[in-house]
Formats: structure tokens, C-alpha cells, sequence
């Protein structure tokens, strides 16, 4: 035993998030990416201002990731969990995005909300479909692609009923494919050098 610590997944707020999804996170993630810590991160993010779309309503997701990537630091993995609507060009919404060098991601959590959609609040299962999509988007930073198996965690939603679906597990081929790439991961990464 070196005595190193554990290569870190941050996870970072982005707007007012609800603390039961800041306090449901971290053990669903650690439990799904063994040998990593989950961190969060005390300072959190302001939606920045260009990111926002007048017409839409809606915040656009890659201005956001560029600012989640600033706050990385020695993390392995950064997540952002943002308490807003978004949309990359070409989608009408998202419920989460990997950057594609593959360090940081973001989900979002407006459209996760059942009030979103006209039904009463439900915090629990707020937390499960935020549970599913962030560990979804950090597969995605760990290189695995989309799954052909709906139950997989893997799944691509098109809609809230498909995250709904699916279960917050990998299934056997994902999570043989995750545990070699947590295997290769650097664990340790320098300070303001290469993204992973």
C-alpha cells in the first residue's frame, strides 16, 4: 500500500440544486465507479451569463462545461450539476453531456423535476433520475458508448420514460469495459497539465 489517496470525481453545483440530490450523489457514484472519491466542491458556479439563450429560455451546455473544466483542478473526473434547462445545437434539450476529451461532464436537472412536467414534486425520484443520468455522463468520460441494453444505465433517453426505465447499473459488458478503464486511468494527474 502506497498511502496515495483515491483519484477524485468533483462534483460541482450549478445554480440553486436541491440538497437532497447533493446528499444522494456521492455514495451512488462511488458505489458505481469503485476506487474513486467523490468530492463536492464548496464554491459551486453561477450560471455564466453567455451561456444563457433569451429566445429558448434555456442555457446553452458547452459554455458551461468550458467553465467546469477551469474548476477541475487535480480531479480525474468533474461533474456538474446544474439546477437549469439545456440544450446543445441541434437538440431541443439535454439531460446531460460529456465533454469530449473526456474529463468533464454536465447534467441538468430541470426537466428531471416532475413539477417540470406539470406533476407533483417527488425528491426521491428526482434523486433517482439524477442518480442514473450522472452516472450515465461519467461512463461516457471513462470512454464507454452508448448500450443496446435498455436496462443499462448506458441506455440513450431519448425521453424521461426511458431514464425511467433503465436502472442506475452498468450492464455486464459496460461494467467489465468501465473496470479496464478504471484500471488505466492516470491516477494522478499534474496540475494544469493534460485533460484526461
Amino acid at each position: 500500500m502506497t498511502g496515495r489517496s483515491l483519484p477524485v470525481i468533483a462534483l460541482v453545483p450549478v445554480g440553486e440544486v436541491p440538497g437532497e440530490v447533493l446528499r444522494a450523489l456521492p455514495p451512488a457514484i462511488a458505489a458505481r465507479f469503485p476506487g474513486r472519491g467523490v468530492r463536492l466542491l464548496p464554491q459551486g458556479l453561477l450560471p455564466p451569463p453567455e451561456a444563457y439563450v433569451a429566445a429558448r429560455r434555456q442555457h446553452q451546455a458547452e459554455p458551461l462545461l468550458a467553465r467546469l473544466a477551469a474548476l477541475r483542478g487535480d480531479a480525474e473526473r468533474l461533474l456538474g450539476i446544474a439546477a437549469l434547462d439545456l440544450f446543445t445545437p441541434g437538440l431541443n434539450f439535454i439531460f446531460g453531456l460529456a465533454r469530449p476529451d473526456g474529463a468533464v461532464a454536465l447534467i441538468a436537472l430541470a426537466r428531471l423535476r416532475p413539477e417540470f412536467w406539470g406533476q407533483p414534486a417527488d425528491p426521491q425520484l428526482l434523486c433517482q433520475r439524477a442518480i442514473k443520468e450522472a452516472v450515465h455522463e461519467l461512463g461516457h468520460t471513462y470512454g464507454l458508448a452508448h448500450c443496446r441494453d435498455p436496462a443499462c444505465v448506458m441506455w440513450f433517453s431519448n425521453t424521461l420514460e426511458e431514464t425511467d426505465r433503465k436502472s442506475d447499473a452498468f450492464c455486464a459488458s459496460h461494467r467489465a469495459q468501465l473496470a479496464r478503464a478504471l484500471d488505466q486511468t492516470p491516477r494522478h494527474r499534474r496540475p494544469g497539465g493534460p485533460s484526461g
